[in-house]
Protein backbone atom coordinates (compact mmCIF):
# COMPACT_ATOMS: atom_id res chain seq x y z
CA UNK A 1 0.00 0.00 0.00
CA UNK A 2 1.57 3.28 -1.09
CA UNK A 3 1.88 6.13 1.39
CA UNK A 4 2.18 9.88 1.02
CA UNK A 5 4.96 11.66 2.87
CA UNK A 6 6.57 15.08 2.88
CA UNK A 7 10.18 16.15 2.58
CA UNK A 8 11.39 19.76 2.43
CA UNK A 9 7.83 20.95 1.85
CA UNK A 10 7.25 18.65 -1.14
CA UNK A 11 5.15 15.49 -1.23
CA UNK A 12 6.71 12.18 -2.20
CA UNK A 13 5.28 8.72 -2.77
CA UNK A 14 6.57 5.65 -0.94
CA UNK A 15 5.45 2.44 -2.68
CA UNK A 16 6.50 -1.03 -3.76
CA UNK A 17 7.00 -2.08 -7.37
CA UNK A 18 8.62 -5.23 -8.72
CA UNK A 19 9.15 -6.31 -5.09
CA UNK A 20 11.30 -3.23 -4.55
CA UNK A 21 10.71 -0.20 -2.37
CA UNK A 22 10.42 2.97 -4.45
CA UNK A 23 10.35 6.58 -3.26
CA UNK A 24 9.69 9.33 -5.75
CA UNK A 25 9.36 13.06 -5.11
CA UNK A 26 6.61 15.09 -6.78
CA UNK A 27 6.31 18.80 -7.57
CA UNK A 28 3.31 19.12 -5.23
CA UNK A 29 3.65 21.20 -2.09
CA UNK A 30 2.43 19.71 1.18
CA UNK A 31 -1.15 20.96 1.42
CA UNK A 32 -4.40 19.08 2.24
CA UNK A 33 -5.69 19.69 -1.29
CA UNK A 34 -2.51 18.31 -2.86
CA UNK A 35 -2.52 15.28 -0.58
CA UNK A 36 -6.09 14.53 -1.69
CA UNK A 37 -5.10 14.98 -5.34
CA UNK A 38 -2.06 12.72 -4.95
CA UNK A 39 -4.13 10.05 -3.18
CA UNK A 40 -6.33 9.73 -6.28
CA UNK A 41 -3.29 9.45 -8.52
CA UNK A 42 -1.85 6.74 -6.27
CA UNK A 43 -5.11 4.78 -6.36
CA UNK A 44 -4.93 4.67 -10.16
CA UNK A 45 -1.22 3.88 -10.07
CA UNK A 46 -1.72 0.90 -7.73
CA UNK A 47 -4.50 -0.46 -9.93
CA UNK A 48 -2.18 -0.31 -12.95
CA UNK A 49 0.57 -2.07 -10.99
CA UNK A 50 -1.83 -4.86 -10.10
CA UNK A 51 -3.01 -5.20 -13.70
CA UNK A 52 0.57 -5.18 -15.00
CA UNK A 53 0.15 -2.07 -17.15
CA UNK A 54 2.05 0.40 -14.96
CA UNK A 55 4.58 2.57 -16.82
CA UNK A 56 7.09 3.98 -14.36
CA UNK A 57 8.29 6.70 -16.71
CA UNK A 58 4.76 8.00 -17.31
CA UNK A 59 4.30 8.80 -13.63
CA UNK A 60 7.91 9.75 -12.84
CA UNK A 61 9.53 10.90 -16.13
CA UNK A 62 12.46 12.65 -14.39
CA UNK A 63 13.30 9.70 -12.18
CA UNK A 64 16.73 8.12 -12.58
CA UNK A 65 15.13 4.71 -11.98
CA UNK A 66 12.44 4.98 -14.65
CA UNK A 67 14.37 3.25 -17.43
CA UNK A 68 15.68 0.53 -15.11
CA UNK A 69 12.25 -0.22 -13.61
CA UNK A 70 10.52 -0.37 -17.00
CA UNK A 71 13.14 -2.81 -18.24
CA UNK A 72 12.57 -5.03 -15.21
CA UNK A 73 8.82 -4.79 -15.77
CA UNK A 74 9.19 -5.86 -19.41
CA UNK A 75 11.15 -8.97 -18.42
CA UNK A 76 8.70 -9.79 -15.63
CA UNK A 77 5.71 -9.29 -17.93
CA UNK A 78 7.18 -11.67 -20.48
CA UNK A 79 7.69 -14.27 -17.76
CA UNK A 80 4.24 -13.79 -16.26
CA UNK A 81 2.51 -13.90 -19.63
CA UNK A 82 4.00 -17.34 -20.19
CA UNK A 83 3.82 -18.77 -16.71
CA UNK A 84 1.97 -16.69 -14.06
CA UNK A 85 1.67 -17.88 -10.50
CA UNK A 86 -1.75 -18.30 -8.95
CA UNK A 87 -1.17 -15.13 -6.90
CA UNK A 88 -0.21 -13.08 -9.95
CA UNK A 89 -3.14 -14.27 -12.02
CA UNK A 90 -5.70 -14.01 -9.19
CA UNK A 91 -4.71 -10.37 -8.58
CA UNK A 92 -5.27 -9.53 -12.24
CA UNK A 93 -8.52 -11.51 -12.29
CA UNK A 94 -9.83 -9.77 -9.17
CA UNK A 95 -9.09 -6.28 -10.50
CA UNK A 96 -10.91 -7.06 -13.74
CA UNK A 97 -13.92 -8.65 -12.06
CA UNK A 98 -14.53 -6.44 -9.04
CA UNK A 99 -16.41 -3.84 -11.08
CA UNK A 100 -19.18 -6.44 -11.50
CA UNK A 101 -19.58 -7.08 -7.77
CA UNK A 102 -21.21 -5.38 -4.83
CA UNK A 103 -18.83 -4.16 -2.08
CA UNK A 104 -19.97 -6.97 0.22
CA UNK A 105 -19.12 -9.62 -2.39
CA UNK A 106 -15.72 -8.04 -3.00
CA UNK A 107 -15.03 -8.30 0.69
CA UNK A 108 -16.08 -11.96 0.82
CA UNK A 109 -13.88 -12.73 -2.19
CA UNK A 110 -10.87 -11.05 -0.61
CA UNK A 111 -11.36 -13.03 2.60
CA UNK A 112 -11.46 -16.34 0.72
CA UNK A 113 -8.41 -15.43 -1.34
CA UNK A 114 -6.30 -14.23 1.58
CA UNK A 115 -7.36 -16.85 4.11
CA UNK A 116 -7.60 -20.00 2.01
CA UNK A 117 -6.55 -19.85 -1.64
CA UNK A 118 -3.38 -17.76 -1.64
CA UNK A 119 -1.73 -19.59 1.30
CA UNK A 120 -2.30 -22.89 -0.53
CA UNK A 121 -1.75 -22.01 -4.20
CA UNK A 122 -0.24 -18.49 -4.23
CA UNK A 123 3.29 -19.48 -5.21
CA UNK A 124 2.34 -22.22 -7.67
CA UNK A 125 2.18 -21.65 -11.42
CA UNK A 126 -1.46 -21.83 -12.48
CA UNK A 127 -0.74 -24.36 -15.20
CA UNK A 128 0.94 -26.66 -12.64
CA UNK A 129 -2.15 -26.98 -10.41
CA UNK A 130 -3.67 -30.42 -11.03
CA UNK A 131 -6.88 -32.17 -10.04
CA UNK A 132 -5.27 -34.14 -7.15
CA UNK A 133 -4.10 -30.81 -5.68
CA UNK A 134 -7.69 -29.55 -5.72
CA UNK A 135 -9.12 -32.66 -4.09
CA UNK A 136 -6.41 -32.65 -1.42
CA UNK A 137 -7.11 -28.99 -0.72
CA UNK A 138 -10.85 -29.60 -0.41
CA UNK A 139 -10.23 -32.44 2.05
CA UNK A 140 -7.99 -30.17 4.12
CA UNK A 141 -10.79 -27.59 4.39
CA UNK A 142 -12.96 -30.14 6.18
CA UNK A 143 -10.26 -30.38 8.86
CA UNK A 144 -10.05 -26.65 9.52
CA UNK A 145 -10.97 -25.78 13.10
CA UNK A 146 -11.70 -22.36 14.56
CA UNK A 147 -13.38 -20.70 17.52
CA UNK A 148 -12.21 -20.31 21.09
CA UNK A 149 -12.60 -24.00 21.83
CA UNK A 150 -11.34 -25.09 18.42
CA UNK A 151 -14.41 -27.26 17.97
CA UNK A 152 -16.06 -25.37 15.13
CA UNK A 153 -15.46 -26.49 11.55
CA UNK A 154 -16.22 -25.11 8.12
CA UNK A 155 -19.72 -25.84 6.88
CA UNK A 156 -20.33 -27.66 3.63
CA UNK A 157 -21.74 -24.44 2.19
CA UNK A 158 -18.56 -22.55 3.10
CA UNK A 159 -16.31 -25.23 1.58
CA UNK A 160 -18.36 -25.05 -1.63
CA UNK A 161 -18.01 -21.24 -1.71
CA UNK A 162 -14.23 -21.53 -1.46
CA UNK A 163 -14.05 -24.18 -4.17
CA UNK A 164 -16.36 -22.28 -6.51
CA UNK A 165 -14.11 -19.22 -6.36
CA UNK A 166 -11.07 -21.42 -7.03
CA UNK A 167 -12.83 -22.95 -10.03
CA UNK A 168 -13.71 -19.52 -11.45
CA UNK A 169 -10.07 -18.38 -11.30
CA UNK A 170 -8.66 -21.58 -12.80
CA UNK A 171 -11.28 -21.61 -15.53
CA UNK A 172 -10.29 -18.12 -16.66
CA UNK A 173 -6.59 -18.91 -16.35
CA UNK A 174 -6.86 -22.09 -18.44
CA UNK A 175 -8.74 -20.18 -21.12
CA UNK A 176 -6.19 -17.36 -21.33
CA UNK A 177 -3.04 -19.43 -21.03
CA UNK A 178 -4.31 -22.44 -22.94
CA UNK A 179 -3.75 -25.30 -20.53
CA UNK A 180 -6.10 -28.11 -19.57
CA UNK A 181 -8.63 -27.09 -16.96
CA UNK A 182 -7.85 -29.15 -13.82
CA UNK A 183 -11.26 -28.56 -12.25
CA UNK A 184 -13.04 -31.35 -14.13
CA UNK A 185 -15.78 -33.57 -12.75
CA UNK A 186 -15.39 -32.10 -9.27
CA UNK A 187 -18.92 -31.56 -8.03
CA UNK A 188 -20.04 -29.45 -5.13
CA UNK A 189 -20.42 -31.27 -1.83
CA UNK A 190 -24.03 -32.10 -1.07
CA UNK A 191 -25.56 -29.60 1.28
CA UNK A 192 -28.34 -30.02 3.78
CA UNK A 193 -31.61 -28.30 3.07
CA UNK A 194 -31.63 -24.54 3.64
CA UNK A 195 -31.95 -23.41 7.23
CA UNK A 196 -35.68 -22.74 7.11
CA UNK A 197 -37.45 -22.83 10.45
CA UNK A 198 -40.43 -20.45 10.36
CA UNK A 199 -42.46 -19.38 13.36
CA UNK A 200 -46.02 -20.52 13.86
CA UNK A 201 -48.71 -17.87 13.77
CA UNK A 202 -49.25 -18.16 17.54
CA UNK A 203 -45.50 -17.60 18.07
CA UNK A 204 -45.65 -14.51 15.85
CA UNK A 205 -48.44 -12.99 17.95
CA UNK A 206 -46.56 -13.87 21.13
CA UNK A 207 -43.39 -12.14 19.95
CA UNK A 208 -45.22 -9.02 18.77
CA UNK A 209 -47.06 -8.83 22.10
CA UNK A 210 -43.92 -8.94 24.22
CA UNK A 211 -41.20 -7.32 22.08
CA UNK A 212 -40.06 -3.89 23.21
CA UNK A 213 -42.72 -1.38 22.17
CA UNK A 214 -40.44 0.79 20.02
CA UNK A 215 -39.48 -2.27 17.97
CA UNK A 216 -43.00 -3.62 17.45
CA UNK A 217 -43.47 -1.79 14.08
CA UNK A 218 -40.08 -3.11 12.94
CA UNK A 219 -40.87 -6.75 13.63
CA UNK A 220 -44.47 -6.44 12.44
CA UNK A 221 -43.10 -5.25 9.10
CA UNK A 222 -40.55 -8.07 9.03
CA UNK A 223 -43.05 -10.81 9.82
CA UNK A 224 -45.70 -9.73 7.31
CA UNK A 225 -43.67 -8.52 4.32
CA UNK A 226 -40.91 -11.14 3.95
CA UNK A 227 -38.25 -8.45 3.59
CA UNK A 228 -34.60 -9.43 3.96
CA UNK A 229 -32.63 -7.94 6.85
CA UNK A 230 -30.57 -5.77 4.48
CA UNK A 231 -33.76 -4.55 2.78
CA UNK A 232 -35.67 -3.49 5.89
CA UNK A 233 -32.60 -1.97 7.53
CA UNK A 234 -31.99 0.09 4.38
CA UNK A 235 -35.66 1.02 3.89
CA UNK A 236 -36.15 4.75 3.37
CA UNK A 237 -39.26 6.87 3.67
CA UNK A 238 -39.23 7.79 -0.01
CA UNK A 239 -39.86 4.08 -0.72
CA UNK A 240 -43.13 4.07 1.27
CA UNK A 241 -46.34 4.90 -0.59
CA UNK A 242 -49.28 4.98 1.80
CA UNK A 243 -51.76 5.97 -0.92
CA UNK A 244 -50.97 2.90 -3.01
CA UNK A 245 -50.18 0.84 0.10
CA UNK A 246 -46.89 -0.28 -1.40
CA UNK A 247 -43.29 -0.61 -0.28
CA UNK A 248 -40.66 -0.23 -2.99
CA UNK A 249 -37.55 -2.37 -2.53
CA UNK A 250 -34.78 -0.73 -4.56
CA UNK A 251 -31.71 -0.94 -2.31
CA UNK A 252 -30.12 -2.79 0.59
CA UNK A 253 -27.91 -1.93 3.55
CA UNK A 254 -24.85 -4.21 3.77
CA UNK A 255 -22.06 -3.61 6.29
CA UNK A 256 -23.35 -0.12 6.93
CA UNK A 257 -23.35 0.90 3.25
CA UNK A 258 -26.30 1.31 0.93
CA UNK A 259 -26.05 -0.63 -2.30
CA UNK A 260 -28.16 -2.54 -4.82
CA UNK A 261 -30.48 -5.37 -3.88
CA UNK A 262 -29.25 -8.96 -3.74
CA UNK A 263 -30.42 -9.64 -7.29
CA UNK A 264 -32.13 -7.65 -10.02
CA UNK A 265 -35.33 -9.59 -9.31
CA UNK A 266 -35.18 -8.46 -5.69
CA UNK A 267 -36.22 -4.98 -6.80
CA UNK A 268 -39.95 -5.16 -6.32
CA UNK A 269 -43.13 -3.69 -4.89
CA UNK A 270 -44.51 -5.24 -1.69
CA UNK A 271 -48.19 -4.81 -0.88
CA UNK A 272 -48.98 -3.52 2.61
CA UNK A 273 -51.43 -5.56 4.62
CA UNK A 274 -53.52 -3.61 7.12
CA UNK A 275 -51.19 -4.69 9.92
CA UNK A 276 -48.14 -3.41 8.06
CA UNK A 277 -49.92 -0.21 7.07
CA UNK A 278 -50.78 0.51 10.71
CA UNK A 279 -47.26 -0.38 11.88
CA UNK A 280 -45.64 1.99 9.37
CA UNK A 281 -48.07 4.76 10.30
CA UNK A 282 -47.01 4.32 13.92
CA UNK A 283 -43.37 4.42 12.87
CA UNK A 284 -43.96 7.53 10.78
CA UNK A 285 -44.87 9.48 13.91
CA UNK A 286 -41.49 8.52 15.40
CA UNK A 287 -38.84 8.82 12.68
CA UNK A 288 -40.37 10.63 9.68
CA UNK A 289 -38.61 13.96 9.19
CA UNK A 290 -35.85 12.98 11.62
CA UNK A 291 -34.14 10.46 9.36
CA UNK A 292 -34.32 9.28 5.78
CA UNK A 293 -34.48 5.72 7.15
CA UNK A 294 -37.78 4.25 8.31
CA UNK A 295 -36.14 2.31 11.13
CA UNK A 296 -33.17 4.04 12.74
CA UNK A 297 -31.38 4.66 16.02
CA UNK A 298 -31.62 7.76 18.18
CA UNK A 299 -29.02 9.53 16.00
CA UNK A 300 -31.05 8.90 12.85
CA UNK A 301 -28.58 6.35 11.50
CA UNK A 302 -29.78 3.00 10.11
CA UNK A 303 -30.05 0.06 12.49
CA UNK A 304 -27.06 -2.25 12.90
CA UNK A 305 -28.56 -5.73 12.77
CA UNK A 306 -25.96 -7.37 15.03
CA UNK A 307 -26.71 -4.82 17.74
CA UNK A 308 -30.48 -5.26 17.32
CA UNK A 309 -30.13 -9.03 17.50
CA UNK A 310 -28.07 -8.81 20.68
CA UNK A 311 -30.23 -6.26 22.51
CA UNK A 312 -33.75 -7.03 21.25
CA UNK A 313 -34.21 -10.24 19.24
CA UNK A 314 -32.33 -12.80 21.32
CA UNK A 315 -33.55 -11.54 24.73
CA UNK A 316 -37.17 -11.54 23.51
CA UNK A 317 -36.99 -15.16 22.35
CA UNK A 318 -35.29 -16.15 25.61
CA UNK A 319 -37.95 -14.37 27.66
CA UNK A 320 -40.71 -16.27 25.85
CA UNK A 321 -38.91 -19.60 26.06
CA UNK A 322 -38.79 -19.91 22.27
CA UNK A 323 -36.02 -21.78 20.48
CA UNK A 324 -33.39 -19.37 19.19
CA UNK A 325 -33.67 -18.65 15.48
CA UNK A 326 -32.08 -16.03 13.27
CA UNK A 327 -34.20 -12.95 12.68
CA UNK A 328 -34.00 -13.88 8.98
CA UNK A 329 -36.62 -16.54 9.80
CA UNK A 330 -39.19 -13.75 9.76
CA UNK A 331 -38.84 -13.81 5.96
CA UNK A 332 -39.48 -17.54 5.86
CA UNK A 333 -42.43 -17.07 8.22
CA UNK A 334 -44.08 -14.58 5.86
CA UNK A 335 -43.80 -17.05 2.97
CA UNK A 336 -45.37 -19.92 4.90
CA UNK A 337 -48.17 -17.73 6.26
CA UNK A 338 -49.04 -16.55 2.74
CA UNK A 339 -49.07 -20.12 1.48
CA UNK A 340 -51.18 -21.30 4.40
CA UNK A 341 -53.66 -18.50 3.75
CA UNK A 342 -54.09 -19.69 0.16
CA UNK A 343 -52.53 -16.68 -1.56
CA UNK A 344 -51.63 -17.05 -5.24
CA UNK A 345 -48.11 -18.61 -5.42
CA UNK A 346 -47.07 -16.28 -8.25
CA UNK A 347 -48.08 -13.27 -6.15
CA UNK A 348 -46.11 -14.64 -3.18
CA UNK A 349 -43.03 -15.15 -5.37
CA UNK A 350 -43.23 -11.52 -6.49
CA UNK A 351 -43.55 -10.31 -2.90
CA UNK A 352 -40.47 -12.34 -1.92
CA UNK A 353 -38.43 -11.20 -4.92
CA UNK A 354 -38.18 -14.69 -6.44
CA UNK A 355 -37.96 -15.01 -10.20
CA UNK A 356 -40.37 -17.97 -10.22
CA UNK A 357 -42.49 -20.14 -7.93
CA UNK A 358 -39.96 -23.01 -8.06
CA UNK A 359 -38.09 -22.01 -4.93
CA UNK A 360 -41.33 -21.19 -3.17
CA UNK A 361 -42.63 -24.74 -3.47
CA UNK A 362 -39.25 -26.42 -3.05
CA UNK A 363 -38.34 -24.62 0.16
CA UNK A 364 -41.53 -23.49 1.86
CA UNK A 365 -44.43 -25.76 0.98
CA UNK A 366 -43.39 -28.48 3.45
CA UNK A 367 -43.78 -25.99 6.30
CA UNK A 368 -47.40 -25.11 5.61
CA UNK A 369 -48.68 -28.02 7.75
CA UNK A 370 -46.86 -26.50 10.71
CA UNK A 371 -49.03 -23.42 10.28
CA UNK A 372 -52.45 -24.88 9.48
CA UNK A 373 -52.33 -28.36 11.08
CA UNK A 374 -55.02 -29.29 8.54
CA UNK A 375 -53.22 -31.33 5.91
CA UNK A 376 -55.66 -33.54 4.03
CA UNK A 377 -58.69 -31.57 5.18
CA UNK A 378 -59.31 -30.21 1.70
CA UNK A 379 -59.77 -33.77 0.40
CA UNK A 380 -61.99 -34.65 3.37
CA UNK A 381 -64.16 -31.63 2.66
CA UNK A 382 -64.37 -32.52 -1.03
CA UNK A 383 -65.42 -36.10 -0.30
CA UNK A 384 -67.95 -34.99 2.31
CA UNK A 385 -69.49 -32.43 -0.02
CA UNK A 386 -69.65 -34.99 -2.82
CA UNK A 387 -71.30 -37.55 -0.59
CA UNK A 388 -73.85 -35.06 0.70
CA UNK A 389 -74.68 -34.05 -2.86
CA UNK A 390 -75.11 -37.64 -3.89
CA UNK A 391 -77.06 -38.92 -0.89
CA UNK A 392 -78.92 -35.79 0.17
CA UNK A 393 -78.34 -33.98 3.41
CA UNK A 394 -81.67 -34.42 5.23
CA UNK A 395 -83.79 -37.21 3.63
CA UNK A 396 -83.56 -40.33 1.50
CA UNK A 397 -84.69 -38.66 -1.70
CA UNK A 398 -82.57 -38.42 -4.81
CA UNK A 399 -79.71 -40.85 -5.32
CA UNK A 400 -80.13 -42.45 -1.86
CA UNK A 401 -83.84 -43.13 -2.59
CA UNK A 402 -82.97 -44.68 -5.93
CA UNK A 403 -80.46 -46.98 -4.26
CA UNK A 404 -83.00 -47.95 -1.57
CA UNK A 405 -85.75 -48.63 -4.16
CA UNK A 406 -83.39 -50.67 -6.28
CA UNK A 407 -82.47 -52.83 -3.30
CA UNK A 408 -86.22 -53.28 -2.41
CA UNK A 409 -87.11 -54.27 -5.96
CA UNK A 410 -84.33 -56.84 -5.98
CA UNK A 411 -85.47 -58.34 -2.69
CA UNK A 412 -89.10 -58.51 -3.92
CA UNK A 413 -88.16 -60.27 -7.13
CA UNK A 414 -86.23 -62.86 -5.14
Amino acid sequence: MASIRARRGKLFVDFRYMNMRCRETTNLTDTPANRKKLAKIIEKMEAEITLGIFDYATYFPKSERAQEMNALADRAEACISRNPTFRQFSEIWYEEKKIEWRPSYRQKTQIILNKYLLPEFGGKAVHAIKKPDLLTFRSSLAKVRYGKDGQSSLSVARINQIMILLRMILEEASDRHEFEMPYKNIKNLKQARPDVNPFTLSEVWLILKHVRADYKPYYTTRFFTGMRTSEIDGLKWDCINFDRREISICGALVNGEMGPTKTLGSQREIAMSQLVYNALQDQKSITYGKSEFVFCNSQGNPLEYRDVNRRIWKPTLALLGLKHRRAYQTRHTAATLWLAAGENPEWIARQMGHSSTEMLFRVYSRYVPDITRQDGSAMDNLLLASKEKLTGASNSSGAEALITNAQTDKETSQ
